[in-house]
């Protein structure tokens, strides 16, 4: 098959998963980009990746088959149809690498998305890329809001060995592998990322997690994500819980399973988390760290600098006031 583009703009948002109580299940999506452009070589006997790469990472990532976008390019390429391409990738990225926000996904969902937009007309078959991107990943929560945006949560479906799919009265068959739900999300919460000078690989804080959990932890934690779409956006419920939008998103952002036993591992955004929630602002690890997210109900960003105000002088964070992304990963064919 050949391409039906020369080149492919593709523009993948930032993700903060878990959002305190939805462990390897909630992905939020925010307003903060990659951008890449897949351009195809003039020779069509040159399949080399030529890589670029501005921002984040331009000084660490490699510029070969290696790079994560590249590898995944061509997976992605191989299951369209699609034959070995050359191809230049310009990327400027935005999203801080090893921070929490999501990095690795961008980089699946942007290859995969890429070679579909070369490989087929009309929108994106989101499902399909959300399923690809999945299993390269290895869990969803990620790469669902980076695919479709907004608040998700993802599941992987584990039929009965030997059983591909389960039948469900009234609708398609449900088949095993990885779904995903998205929530709306009310455009009057915000978001503030807090971004730390130093990292902390995702491998390091799996390990930090115990084999066992208190029965009594696990039941607090489902008591509070169940309250998350509900808090993200509190226009289904009734006026006088409106009322308490913020009080809900504290709540719901509450955790037992993972941020205690990672707080050794990041110091200085447990600590922020602790004053974050002592004024009463819900504030999480975003994804396993090091950045910290806090959500709020309406603008409070200069009440939100304030309470941060030594941590941002030391020189040590930045901070990232974003909206919330809607749209998910978007492509422009040239």
């Amino acid at each position: 098959m050949n391409p039906i583009c020369n080149s492919v703009h593709v523009r993948v948002p930032a993700t903060s998963a878990n959002l305190g109580s939805g462990f390897d299940t909630v992905g939020l999506a925010l307003d903060y980009h990659d951008e890449l452009t897949f351009t195809l070589n003039d020779d069509p006997n040159d399949g080399i990746a030529h890589v670029i790469i501005h921002g984040e990472g331009a000084d660490t990532l490699p510029r070969d088959e290696t790079h994560l976008v590249v590898s995944t390019f061509r997976r992605a390429c191989a299951t369209f149809g699609l034959g070995r391409l050359g191809f230049t990738l310009e990327a400027t990225n935005n999203i801080p690498q090893a921070r929490g926000m999501g990095s690795s996904a961008e980089a699946i969902v942007a290859g995969i998305a890429a070679a579909a937009a070369f490989a087929q007309t009309g929108d994106l078959n989101r499902p399909a890329i959300f399923d690809m991107a999945a299993q390269i990943e290895g869990h969803p929560d990620n790469v669902a809001p980076a695919v479709f945006g907004g608040l998700t949560v993802s599941w992987d479906f584990e039929t009965a060995e030997g059983v591909g799919s389960v039948a469900v009265p009234g609708g398609e068959p449900l088949h095993g592998g990885f779904h995903a739900v998205n929530y709306p999300v009310d455009p009057s919460i915000t978001a503030a990322v807090f971004v730390p000078d130093y990292e902390l690989s995702t491998e390091k804080a799996r390990q930090a997690l115990p084999r066992e959990l208190p029965y009594k932890d696990a039941v607090y934690n489902v008591s509070r994500v169940g309250l998350l779409p509900a808090a993200m956006n509190p226009v289904v419920l009734a006026q006088a819980a409106q009322a308490q939008s913020n009080a809900l998103l504290f709540t719901a952002t509450q955790d037992k399973l993972h941020q205690p036993y990672r707080g050794a591992l990041m110091p200085p955004s447990t600590e922020l988390i602790a004053l974050f929630r002592s004024k009463g602002y819900a504030a999480a690890v975003s994804g396993a760290g090091p950045c910290v997210l806090v959500l709020h109900y309406g603008n409070a960003r200069e009440a939100i600098d304030q309470i941060a105000s030594e941590q941002l002088a030391s020189g040590h964070w930045r901070v990232l006031h974003l909206p919330i992304n809607t749209a998910g990963v978007e492509i422009e064919r040239r």
